[in-house]
């Protein structure tokens, strides 16, 4: 097999942080001898999350074994996961802001045609469904746990309550008209064919798409970690890894 040096397209800021909680978590745990040090370890989660490296990749780079590159990068995203904020932090931090959006991201998936929960009729493909709050500036503010492709946006932000917590909150909600309906403090874009609408309904449509496409900044951040572009990992596994990556987005920009 042959090895070749890498590069992680990520500060160094990153690799500081999820090295400091590493820390904080053997200090928890009680010292003992690890195959890699805390900073070595974060460098291979990184290098999972950002690259999308697989597990025998990982192994040959680092000349470790693949079962500690297993062990090594679960603790790493269990760690970031851990300290990703709750639905009910994100709100109280936008209630804040001038407004927010609320979009949706499939994570596709290799699946089996008959798999159907997860299969998305609107992708046209398998997938994990992520709900996504971002701020003016398109910075995320929170990431849904993980639902089968196959639920509709709507009904994604009911299960999660995100509707409810944001009406409670006063927040003003911009979403595209997968949302219809929805109610509360979301506005979403009047629904039909262009040209059956009348030219206010038209000037309306156009300056919420303005609007939104700021979030579309925020679906560009979820999409620039290789990993989420198609997990390979177990569907049970994908809400915290996308959790994982809110928490570095979170920590780690400014």
């Amino acid at each position: 097999m042959l090895v070749c040096p890498s590069a992680i397209d990520l500060s160094s800021v990153s690799l500081r942080f999820l090295a400091g909680q590493l820390e904080v978590r053997r200090g928890e745990r009680g010292r003992r001898w690890r195959r890699l040090s805390a900073g070595r370890q974060a460098l291979v989660v990184l290098a999972h999350l950002r690259c999308g490296d697989t597990y025998a990749r990982l192994a040959a780079g680092f000349a470790i074994g693949i079962a500690t590159v297993c062990r090594s990068i679960h603790e790493g995203i269990d760690v970031l996961a851990a300290l990703a904020p709750t639905l009910r932090q994100a709100v109280k931090t936008a209630a804040g802001k001038a407004f927010v959006i609320l979009d949706g991201a499939l994570l596709p998936i290799d699946r089996i045609a008959e798999d159907r929960p997860c299969y998305s009729g609107k992708h046209r493909r398998h997938g994990m469904n992520v709900q996504v709050i971002a701020d003016p500036f398109g910075r995320i503010l929170w990431a849904s746990p993980a639902l089968p492709g196959a639920v509709h946006d709507i009904r994604a932000a009911r299960t999660h309550g995100i509707i409810e917590a944001l009406a409670a909150a006063g927040v003003t909600c911009w979403a595209d008209k997968g949302y219809q309906g929805a109610g509360g403090t979301v506005r979403v874009p009047y629904r039909g064919r262009r040209k059956r609408l009348s030219r206010g309904q038209r000037a309306v449509n156009h300056a919420h798409a303005k609007i939104r496409a700021v979030g579309e900044r925020a679906m560009a951040t979820v999409k620039n970690w290789r990993l989420l572009r198609k997990p390979r990992c177990s569907t049970t596994r994908i809400t915290s890894t996308a959790q994982a990556i809110l928490t570095l987005h979170l920590n780690t920009t400014t």
